[in-house]
Order: structure tokens, then sequence, then C-alpha cells
């Protein structure tokens, strides 16, 4: 890997700005391993938030139900970017559809990290 460098991590909050609203669903290109994970993180802990307040008022039960219809999309584009960063085609989300294997084999391939080399989906947002 020579000339490779490898880019400093994207810091949290413009991964989450980043999925939101500049690739909110963008299907195209790459995502790397923290692109993926800290955009999971921060849905896992508003979800969280908004169901503990769900418990206390109907009113944020509804605010959380719109909120995870609302990031439906960005969850399947950040996830598709992330299969075409290790050269996969974003077709292999739908292995989620088989229960149990589906889900390991998608969680082995988000863990799996960026090829180096520019594919058919782009640079390497890691290595440049």
């Amino acid at each position: 890997m020579a000339n490779m460098n490898v880019q400093p991590q994207p810091a949290f909050l413009d991964v989450v700005k980043t999925c939101f609203v500049a690739k909110y669903a963008d299907f195209n290109g790459r995502a790397r391993r923290a692109e993926y994970w800290y955009f999971w993180l921060f849905n896992f802990i508003v979800s969280a938030v908004l169901s503990a307040l769900g418990s206390v008022s109907d009113v944020f039960s509804y605010i959380s139900w719109l909120y995870e219809i609302a990031v439906i999309v960005p969850c399947i584009a950040v996830a598709v970017r992330r299969l075409h960063d290790i050269g996969k085609s974003g077709w292999n989300f739908l292995w989620i559809l088989l229960p149990i294997v589906g889900a390991i084999m998608l969680l082995v391939w988000e863990l799996t990290d960026s090829k180096p080399e520019t594919n058919e989906y782009g640079p390497s947002p890691k290595y440049q």
C-alpha cells in the first residue's frame, strides 16, 4: 500500500450531519466503518431517549414513531454505501431478510475494513 494515506476519523456530529443532510437518500459511493457505526450509535441514542420519554408522554411516543420512519431511508443508504466500501453490491443488503444468517452476514461485512483501492463505487474515503 505505497502512497496510501489513511484519512483521519470523521467527527461524530459531522457523520450525523452528512447522513441526514448531504447523503439522506444517497445510495452511491462509499462509507467508512466510522460513518456507518457513528450513524447507528446516534440513532440508537435518539431512539432510546425518545422511547424513555414516550413512556411518560404520548406526544413523545408519536415523535419516536415519526423519527423511526424518518431514519429508514438514511439507515439503508449508509448500509448500502458501507457495502460498496468493501466492494459488495448494495443489493446484498437484502440478506437482512434472511433471519439470523442474513444479519450475521451483514454484521461481518459491516465490520470489515475498507478496501484501499478504487472500486466500481469510487475511491476509498479512508485511503487517499
